[in-house]
């Protein structure tokens, strides 16, 4: 299967270059002062330090309900692997989380903000989807709090040894202690979840409603989101992923179903959509539609290739990408996209068979 790609998006290049700098300068700046410490780091962090802060952003018309948005492109050094989002609930009865971001140390920063916002403590964090830049930070809500993990029940094969359904566990883990060192390292290890659900299910807390939905398989095999009740705010996974490239590049991409699961989405009518990645909204009819439209674009024109018996190189040249070439992370996914959707629409011209190569 195709891995992501580990170094900065290069349609943000000169962003990327401009952070990679800054940080340098700050490690420099770290060395020169004797060692002090990052705004917001403590001495006795137990995962290697950021030099981002996190910022928390509160659902307008709310109450409780908290998110923090990670950068637009593809997990690097530059952005110490910060790249989805994530958020929190708080209720007089505790805490609820989404997501736990990608690295120990953002897990941990999260939870200091948790820490920071209220005097609850979490119980419960709910898992969009097992993919690393949502679950690496789940070593921290592990050993440093009592928060019963929560994921579909497709996460459990997330980490088996031969699991080819998904993004591979052990091949990623590798990729990522070489992109992102120091933040994950020989001591980050995957946390599996404590409960799972099959297609629904409910966390009563505080006088809220957590509808949890699995969506899946689409972007992953165990996508989720969560809806909350009464306030009409839904944290979406990766199934949305507002004006930002979404991956579709590994075997578990089902487009289909993922188009079905935005119909799902969409039916909920959400007052305030939290996506995977990119930018929350009001408008959740416009954040559905981005993920739609950029599906539906690039299945038609695989499919025009497939009727047509041409070659995907050919076909990928030919189709005009100006719409969505100058969005995040599209230099870094769109070819490996196209080609899974190609091989998709491919082996289901054949009677669902394995597509030829």
């Amino acid at each position: 299967m195709m891995l992501g790609c580990c170094g900065a998006d290069d349609a943000e290049g000169g962003r990327g270059r401009a952070w990679l700098i800054t940080r340098r300068r700050a490690l420099a700046a770290l060395a020169c002062s004797g060692g002090m410490l990052p705004r917001g780091a403590r001495a006795d962090d137990p995962y290697p330090p950021l030099l981002q802060d996190l910022v928390v952003a509160e659902a307008p018309g709310a109450g409780g309900i908290h998110y923090v948005l990670g950068h637009p492109g593809v997990p690097a050094e530059a952005n110490e692997g910060h790249t989805s989002n994530a958020g929190f609930v708080v209720t007089d009865e505790g805490v609820v989380v989404f997501d736990t971001l990608g690295t120990p140390s953002l897990g941990w920063r999260l939870l200091q903000k948790i820490r920071q916002t209220t005097p609850q403590t979490p119980r419960f964090v709910v898992l969009s989807h097992y993919h690393a830049d949502h679950i690496y930070g789940l070593q921290a809500f592990r050993d440093h709090s009592d928060a019963v993990i929560v994921a579909q029940t497709k996460a459990l094969d997330y980490d088996t040894p031969g699991n080819t359904e998904d993004e591979e566990a052990a091949p990623r883990l590798a990729q990522r202690r070489q992109a992102l060192a120091p933040w994950v390292n020989a001591s980050t290890r995957i946390v599996e979840p404590s409960v799972t659900f099959s297609q629904q299910s409910d966390l009563l807390l505080g006088g809220r409603r957590f509808l949890l939905l699995y969506a899946g398989p689409a972007h992953s095999m165990s996508d989720s989101m969560m809806f909350i009740e009464p306030d009409g705010v839904l944290f979406a996974g990766d199934i949305v992923q507002n004006s930002r490239i979404p991956f579709m590049a590994s075997a578990a991409v089902n487009t289909g179903n993922w188009l079905r699961g935005l119909e799902e989405v969409a039916r909920l009518k959400p007052r305030f959509i939290i996506p995977g990645h990119g930018s929350p909204s009001s408008d959740a009819a416009s954040a559905i539609a981005f993920t739609r439209d950029y599906i539906r674009y690039v299945r038609t024109a695989m499919q025009r290739a497939v009727d047509s018996w041409t070659d995907f190189d050919t076909a990928y040249a030919q189709t005009d990408w100006t719409p969505y070439q100058r969005l995040p992370a599209f230099n870094a996914t769109n070819r490996g996209n196209a080609y899974r959707v190609f091989l998709e629409i491919e082996g289901g011209s054949f009677g669902g068979g394995k597509p030829s190569q």
